[in-house]
């Protein structure tokens, strides 16, 4: 369908803002993705309309972004879903936006803007609401913002169909993590909602979301960053309750990121990505479109016989971070082979061809060189990848956790908050924005880097970072569980358990399986004795456990406050 199209279009760089600035015309900016079925029919029917593409050529400078490729660019003109069409000033202020237009709309789209363009020309700009302060709510993390956070998701909470919300209908995945340690009830409902609904019990992996509250209208693409999150909510459910069926779902979504989205990694013995496959080394591709609406009604012998839906063969690192991320969560608990097999891989290349000195490229291989490096989003799931890998596998990745963290807080601090990526590029991306979910879990996996190394600077930056939203607490949704779960972690301190075995060994694998997916182990540590665990909370700390049945119970006196101080 592209192939229709008869704009030409430019990249979002520079000489496209100078070429609209020499012109004196509006951008027309069109934001899509691979995976979005409503931009297909919108390249195939609207900009393939020849008066169409001429009154765009006549009169704008036309530019096309890809939302996975581009995320900061996504966040800042994003009209409410893809596509987003949106008119912007030569200084990437915004004019216009709206989302999916056929001929007509656009028409009437292109009309209005030129005579507001004829009348105030550059005036006819504005610039969105989140990127017109620096300032933040600022505010003092107290346990009120927990229970305001609970309260949220109480309130969201759909009694009748499941899940939060009415429509349309997403997954979750933060929010049903926050629910598991807090309101078990309400978290086994959301979670059965999402599996029976957007799981796809044919091809394994989740759905992206449903337009209606009965979850029916399911939109049938698979993103890489929303099945990780999701293996690993269901993963983590499975920790809690013990019920296999949470299991199960978990591991449907593994087969789906092990099969359909695994790309074996191409080498030659010089290390240059252009020859024979390496089975053991690879990663993820970022995502899957939807198929023929038609093949989701049939039985499994007419979906076996239909084509499989196209896959966005791009490498994202921070996506792949948070699938390896997953993998190792629902290894820990079941000891899945499989699991921690590509969990390695994938950690192999993103730490090779990911990740240099500290600083996350967002796409590995990127031969059209026109990804950002440095996003917040991508250096907070790496670090994350990297904790995690140590406290499951025991992987030697300290080092490499501080160099991210370092240079996360060098390049992208600004005062006490986070911005989303270098101040730099063209339209808006010059302008700060501070995300406030990204900055939450960047701040909880700070925390978790500072209990592993002894180094309170961490900690003390993180808490810097949760406070400065903290003014905004009773006014936050659904969205923003990650906040919630942060601020927790901070005010109650997370369980941690030390242990002086290697990973695998029974005192681990016991540690591992505590009911408490905000905790943090540790194996190889070597502040404890060998074949011992010390279990801690604060300064609260127990005796040392020798094997798994001592270990319960030290977790139940530090939980109760009666460990040694």
């Amino acid at each position: 369908m592209a192939d229709e199209m008869l704009v030409e279009w430019n990249d979002w760089e520079a000489d496209a803002f100078a070429t609209a600035r020499a012109n004196d015309a509006p951008i027309l900016l069109s934001i899509t993705a691979s995976w979005c079925r409503p931009c297909d029919e919108m390249d195939a029917e609207t900009y393939a309309d020849p008066r169409i593409a001429a009154a765009i050529g006549d009169d704008f400078v036309p530019v096309r972004v890809d939302a996975d490729r581009h995320p900061r660019v996504r966040d800042r003109y994003n009209s409410g879903g893809f596509p987003s069409t949106v008119v912007l000033t030569p200084d990437g202020e915004v004019i216009a936006g709206a989302g999916y237009l056929d001929s007509d709309g656009m028409r009437q789209v292109l009309t209005r803007v030129r005579e507001r363009w004829d009348e105030d020309g550059r005036d006819a700009g504005r610039i969105p609401r989140a990127l017109e302060t620096t300032d933040t709510p600022a505010g003092a993390l107290e346990s009120t913002i927990v229970s305001q956070m609970m309260g949220a998701l109480q309130t969201a909470a759909d009694d009748r169909a499941g899940g939060w919300g009415d429509a349309p209908k997403f997954p979750y995945p933060a929010a049903l993590e926050f629910a598991l340690k807090r309101d078990i009830d309400q978290a086994r409902r959301a979670f059965d909602a999402v599996g029976t609904n957007l799981l796809d019990d044919y091809d394994g992996g989740f759905y992206r979301f449903a337009t209606e509250r009965d979850w029916s209208g399911l939109q049938h693409e698979k993103l890489l960053d929303e099945n990780a999150a999701l293996v690993r909510a269901f993963a983590n459910a499975y920790l809690h309750t013990g019920e296999d069926s949470y299991r199960t779902i978990a591991e449907r979504g593994i087969e789906y990121l092990t099969t359909t989205l695994w790309r074996p990694q191409a080498e030659t013995t010089d290390g240059a990505v252009n020859g024979t496959r390496d089975e053991t080394a690879g990663a993820f591709a970022g995502s899957q479109a939807p198929g023929d609406p038609a093949q989701y009604v049939q039985d499994a012998t007419g979906r076996e016989r239909a084509d499989d839906p196209p896959v966005d063969e791009t490498i994202y690192t921070g996506k792949n971070a948070l699938a390896i991320d997953a993998l190792l969560t629902y290894a820990a608990y079941t000891d899945d082979e499989r699991a921690t097999r590509y969990a390695d891989r994938a950690l192999q290349t993103i730490r090779t061809s990911g990740v240099t000195d500290g600083v996350v490229d967002h796409v590995i291989d990127d031969t059209a060189g026109t990804g950002p490096t440095c996003t917040l989003v991508d250096q907070t799931r790496v670090l994350r990848a990297l904790v995690t890998a140590r406290s499951v596998v025991g992987t030697d990745t300290v080092a490499d956790a501080q160099a991210v963290a370092d240079e996360t807080i060098a390049r992208l601090r600004d005062g006490d908050s986070f911005v989303d990526g270098p101040t730099e590029g063209p339209g808006l991306l010059s302008r700060p924005l501070r995300p406030l979910s990204v900055t939450a879990e960047f701040a909880d996996a700070l925390l978790d880097l500072a209990l592993l190394t002894g180094e309170d600077r961490y900690r003390t930056i993180g808490r810097s970072a949760l406070e400065a939203f903290a003014g905004a607490s009773d006014r936050l949704g659904v969205g923003a569980a990650a906040y919630g779960t942060a601020v927790a972690r901070y005010l109650d301190e997370p369980l941690v358990i030390r242990v002086g075995t290697d990973p695998g060994s029974d005192l681990h694998r016991a540690a591992m399986r505590i009911a408490d997916h905000e905790k943090l182990v540790v194996p190889n540590a070597t502040d404890v004795d060998p074949d011992t665990a010390v279990v801690s909370r604060g300064t609260n700390t127990a005796e040392p456990a020798t094997d798994p049945e001592s270990l319960g119970t030290r977790v139940t006196a530090v939980l109760d406050g009666d460990g040694s101080d």
